[in-house]
């Protein structure tokens, strides 16, 4: 696998995702991945988009990216600009890049004889395929009940990715109140940087955890 730095819910904090690629020491050549929720809540989402799109960085949509162009296409435009003032200066083509975004996407494996690694928003349905997970569990996902039933609520101690045995490894995000997760075949990235906390990334092939703190708290939950 080529170089690779797979990156949390970066929500629209630019600034944040500059710092953390300079730590990671993001060059021409590697591969960028972004585990979706590019915009919404932060204070530059604009850029986030305008910088993905530009460097042929790589993503998946998160559900507050398919909330946004949801409510985009709603008649009443001046509603999205009320509720989503943030949202404002994304021009046509940023928003056309957030439509074209995947429910996930295969990356290869990081070592020879290991799993594939998968990056996809919120979770997966263990058991089952990912091509045949469902797109509300794919952007929502957080818990499966002690009955085994998957659900969006925060069950603390019930996460999805405690479960997940594979076969692919999954790299996520969307989960900012667990906060960072480790498990043997899933990891979670979502540590809250647009809440006043970090924003992470994992680099393949070492498997190296790079974190920055945030700059200011842009929101709260």
């Amino acid at each position: 696998m080529q170089r690779t730095i797979i990156v949390g819910d970066v929500h629209g904090c630019a600034e944040e995702l500059q710092l953390l690629l300079q730590k990671c020491g993001y060059q021409k050549g590697d591969r960028l991945v972004l585990a979706g929720d590019l915009v919404a809540k932060g204070p530059d989402s604009q850029a986030v988009v305008q910088f993905a799109r530009e460097n042929g960085v790589l993503a998946v949509i998160g559900n507050h990216d398919a909330f946004a162009l949801a409510q985009r296409k709603e008649a009443d435009k001046e509603r999205l600009h009320r509720r989503r003032s943030h949202l404002r200066g994304l021009h046509d083509e940023d928003w056309a890049h957030l439509e074209s975004l995947p429910l996930f996407l295969r990356l290869g494996v990081a070592q020879p004889g290991g799993p594939e690694i998968v990056v996809l928003h919120a979770g997966a349905v263990p058991g089952l395929a990912i091509e045949k997970q469902k797109r509300e569990h794919l952007l929502n996902l957080r818990s499966i009940t002690d009955c085994g039933e998957p659900t969006s609520r925060l069950l603390l101690h019930h996460p999805w990715a405690a479960r997940w045995q594979g076969p692919e490894r999954i790299v996520f995000g969307h989960d900012a109140v667990r906060g960072l997760q480790q498990y043997p075949m899933a990891t979670g990235l979502d540590t809250g940087c647009v809440y006043g906390r970090q924003l992470s990334a994992l680099v393949f092939p070492e498997e190296e955890l790079v974190q920055v703190s945030a700059l200011r708290c842009y929101a709260g939950r």
